[in-house]
């Protein structure tokens, strides 16, 4: 047996509106949308967000006095250009955690969205 593929991942974010509008500026679709969570697109990959209520923000806030807390997994989104979403970004506001830059045989920079989820916009050499 093994895995067919990796379908997407949930997080927990404290202000759905923001995150949905974090990743529409990004370029995902907004298919879902409920009182207490959403789901984006990107092609066939979904993101589902969930809002935090006092049970998960009690378990996140233990985690992270923990110190687990923001030491998850990069998402990495596949782009054409690097620099030119780089500056794309820039242009609608949001700030990229890192310049674009050569590492690991990928021009690649580091974007955190509102909850600080850490987002890897790559393009492979």
């Amino acid at each position: 047996m093994k895995i067919k593929s990796v379908s997407g991942i949930t997080c927990y974010v404290k202000n759905l509106n923001k995150t949905a509008k974090f990743y529409e500026t990004l370029g995902f679709e907004v298919r879902k949308r409920e009182s207490d969570h959403i789901t984006v697109y990107s092609n066939w990959f979904w993101m589902d967000f969930i809002a935090m209520d006092q049970e998960a923000a009690a378990v996140a806030k233990k985690a992270s006095v923990r110190g687990e807390m923001g030491a998850g997994p990069f998402v990495y989104l596949s782009v054409d250009d690097v620099d030119a979403f780089h500056k794309y970004l820039l242009s609608k506001g949001l700030m990229a955690s890192s310049k674009p830059r050569d590492r690991a045989g990928n021009r690649e920079f580091v974007v955190r969205d509102p909850d600080g989820y850490e987002l890897v916009i790559f393009r492979r050499k």
